[in-house]
């Protein structure tokens, strides 16, 4: 297996595509794709830009994005260019992602327990019902609750 750059342009050449088309479809500027080509990541602008910049290329040669953005994420990192910046960008988008598992679990716990509460509670009106049923059907529950008429 190649570099992620080389792939990445053999990609586009079997195709028969040129950066011109590229840069026409995407308005991604021809050095931010040579650069990218070239793993020259320094030259990106950074943070989400350069992932947009990285899915632009893969659509407009008709790859699969997702799975070339991870490629350029795990070459980015393993180049030693990665900037402070991105960093701190992929941290944060790592924790934005943590924090919306941690709120769903946090939803779903309590529809659960909402779940339970209201099953307990149709289950003691359903009990309280057939109590009072049977009792007036054998006829001991008006001597339980006595009723005053007038």
């Amino acid at each position: 297996m190649n570099s992620f750059g080389e792939d990445l342009r053999m990609e586009r050449v079997s195709r028969g595509i040129a950066l011109e088309q590229i840069t026409a479809v995407t308005k991604i500027s021809q050095q931010y794709l040579i650069a990218l080509e070239q793993e020259r990541f320094r030259l990106l602008p950074g943070g989400i830009l350069s992932k947009g910049i990285v899915r632009g290329y893969a659509d407009a040669v008709g790859l699969d994005q997702s799975d070339w953005t991870e490629r350029f994420l795990k070459a980015y990192v393993a180049s030693g260019q990665m900037l402070d910046d991105d960093r701190s960008w992929m941290e944060f988008a790592s924790n934005v992602g943590k924090a919306r598992i941690q709120r769903r679990d946090a939803l779903e716990k309590r529809l659960r327990w909402i779940g339970a509460m209201l099953l307990l509670l149709v289950g003691l009106a359903g009990v309280c019902l057939a109590v009072r049923y049977y009792g007036l059907r054998a006829g001991w529950w008006p001597t339980l609750l006595p009723v005053k008429l007038g």
